[in-house]
């Protein structure tokens, strides 16, 4: 007579801590340039809204004829000047796409919206290492609508600097970036984040 035999199952609620691997040099080097790249980008986007808000004198709010700063001036979006309109009317000019871009649907204060809470929200995700997650998608959809509008592109027959920032910033997510130099770790401890892992 065969005897049954119970198989013990191994109780969930231990835990079993993962083997500490200590890092290599290439890998904390990885580390310290994928934060010091993450830093860099942030402040790009970061710095174009800044500078698209107040008209600091940079690429918004320069006579680009006379080379004349208004800073603070009529350039400014604080000051009720569109940050979208001169470049979706006229830097699209001979674009493949220019009468899409250049049409009432993205003319308006809702494009200004999205795209300057495109440029804060992605500058301070990158910046502060946090909602990573969020900002790949959002900032990537950013940069493509971008990309389309400079279509026929001069120097390239298809690739620029924004399908690269896109590639990067899905990359420095990907590799989890934001735990260096940045409050990563501790966002993704928070209960809310924990339990909504697109948060991270």
């Amino acid at each position: 007579m065969s005897t049954i035999r119970k198989t013990q199952m191994p109780d969930p609620t231990l835990v079993h801590p993962e083997p500490v691997v200590p890092e290599t040099r290439a890998g904390a080097a990885f580390r310290y340039v994928a934060a010091a790249t993450r830093l860099s980008i942030g402040w790009v986007f970061l710095w174009a809204f800044l500078d698209k808000l107040l008209a600091l004198g940079f690429s918004t709010g320069r006579d680009p004829e006379t080379g004349a700063v208004d800073r603070f001036g009529d350039a400014a979006w604080i000051n009720g000047a569109s940050p979208t309109e001169g470049f979706l009317q006229f830097g699209t000019e001979g674009k493949v796409l220019h009468d899409v871009f250049a049409s009432g649907f993205f003319a308006g204060a809702w494009a200004d919206w999205v795209f300057m809470l495109g440029l804060l929200g992605l500058g301070l995700s990158l910046i502060l290492g946090i909602g990573m997650r969020i900002g790949a998608v959002s900032g990537s959809l950013l940069l493509v609508f971008m990309w389309l509008a400079e279509l026929r592109l001069e120097n390239n027959p298809f690739m620029d600097d924004h399908i690269v920032y896109a590639l990067v910033i899905v990359m420095l997510t990907l590799a989890g970036a934001g735990h260096t130099l940045g409050l990563g770790k501790q966002w993704e401890k928070l209960p809310v984040v924990a339990r909504n892992p697109w948060l991270r």
